[in-house]
Formats: structure tokens, sequence, C-alpha cells
């Protein structure tokens, strides 16, 4: 029993450790913006592996040079409560888990009809997975995560996404967010996805612009391979037309 409890006490204070590393690291990004986020290392390396590293685009640009219009897409688009919530939406994680549970149920079916039909059930999709995540939830996500989700990790996330809230204003978490984020293959922030795009950079972007942006978020190299997407361009319109509503922090 005592050497289960020195385990006990050693995992609690390297759990407590972990905290107070995570806690110090966004302290310091109230001021110093970070020179990458490990989703990047990650996506770094795979490409340097593929031998397509040439295509890496950043440039980091302030928050108050990027566009207001942006801000506002992006908000309308992914996290139209930004500006109240703590960081977590737990009524959109619920439903997202429910909607992924039905997902999940509805292909669990298709394998047993598969199977009882004699199909091969190789070549059934997986189930589309939803993930109810804030803005803050995404950037803890890309900052300090890169591989396999589990539990354990999710967990983690969620820390971190109340650490981000407590020690960085709204303003500097956006600005996080615009300059760190995928916008397609290599291609991480607003001014890189400007200059890919449009070549133009983010501050001549123009609201209906902004707007496209916003919109392949969600799947940006799948919108990178296809830009004449007609539900891109519906969305992009929905979300223009809503950015005049929108609070910015």
């Amino acid at each position: 029993m005592k050497l289960a409890f020195r385990w006990f006490a050693l995992g609690c204070v390297l759990l407590l450790a972990l905290q107070l590393f995570f806690a110090a690291r966004i302290a310091a990004m109230a001021v110093l913006d970070p020179s990458s986020t490990a989703f990047q290392r990650s996506e770094a390396a795979r490409l340097a592996r593929a031998g397509a590293l040439g295509k890496w685009r950043q440039q980091w640009v302030a928050g108050p040079a990027l566009p207001d219009h942006l801000k506002r897409a992006v908000i309308a688009s992914e996290d139209a409560d930004f500006v109240r919530h703590g960081g977590v939406e737990w009524q959109a994680i619920r439903g997202a888990w429910q909607r992924n549970a039905r997902a999940e149920a509805q292909r669990a079916r298709r394998l047993e009809q598969a199977e009882a039909r004699g199909r091969s059930v190789d070549a059934l999709p997986d189930a589309k997975v939803v993930g109810g995540s804030t803005i803050t939830q995404q950037l803890a996500k890309n900052l300090f995560f890169a591989g396999e989700r589990n539990l354990a990790r999710k967990g983690q996330e969620l820390v971190v996404t109340l650490l981000l809230e407590a020690f960085l204003s709204k303003e500097r978490i956006l600005e996080l967010y615009l300059n760190s984020v995928e916008w397609g293959e290599g291609v991480f922030g607003a001014e890189a996805a400007a200059q890919h795009y449009f070549r133009k950079p983010a501050a001549r972007l123009s609201p209906y612009e902004a707007a496209r942006l916003a919109v392949m978020l969600p799947r940006p190299r799948f919108y990178e391979r296809v830009p004449n997407s007609a539900y891109l361009s519906s969305r992009a319109g929905t979300i223009a037309a809503r950015m005049g509503g929108v609070a910015l922090p």
C-alpha cells in the first residue's frame, strides 16, 4: 500500500508540474509570439518526409494590423459566442457527442449490412466526427498537441483551454489563432492564406474574401483542392451577411 501511495503521489506531482509548465508557457504568450505550434512542427516534419517543405508559408501579423472583417468572419463562421463564453461551449460539446454517437451507430449498421451481404467493409468511410470546439479550444490543440486523440489528451486540452482564457485576453487569443491556424497544405496564418489564395496582404482582403477564408477553416486542405466549390461560395455569402452583427473583443 505504501508503494502504491508513493506512485500515486509521484503521479500527482508530475501532473501538477505539467500544468505549471503549460501555465508558464501560456503566461509568456501574453507578450511573446510563439515561434511555432505543435501542430505546425508535426506538419513540417510530414512535409519534410514528403520532400515538400518548400510549400511552407507563414508570416506573423500583429492583431491590430489584421482587418476587422476577417476577425468578424472567423468568429461568425467558427465560434459565434467567442466574446461571451469562457473558452468552452458545453452545450455544443454535448451536441457534438450526440451527433458522433449517431454517426458511429449508423456506420455500425452499414458494416453489419455489408457483412451480411458478403461485401467488403474496407471501402466504407469512417464516421464523420464533429468537435464542437471553440476558437480557444482549437488554439489549445494547435499550440500544444498533435497526433491521435484520446480521453487523457482531450482532458488536457480542456485544462489548457481554461488556462488560455485565464491568462490571455480575448484579443490576444484571436491574434494567436489567426496567425497559427492551418489554411491549406503548409499554409499557416491569415497573412500566408491571403497571399496564397488572393495574392494580396491580409490587410487588403475584402469582406467577401475574408468570409471565404473563414469558411475554409474546418477543412482547409479540402477547399484548397476545390476552390470553386459551390458550397464554399454559398456559405461565404451567408457569413459575409452575418459579419455586421458580430461583436469584436
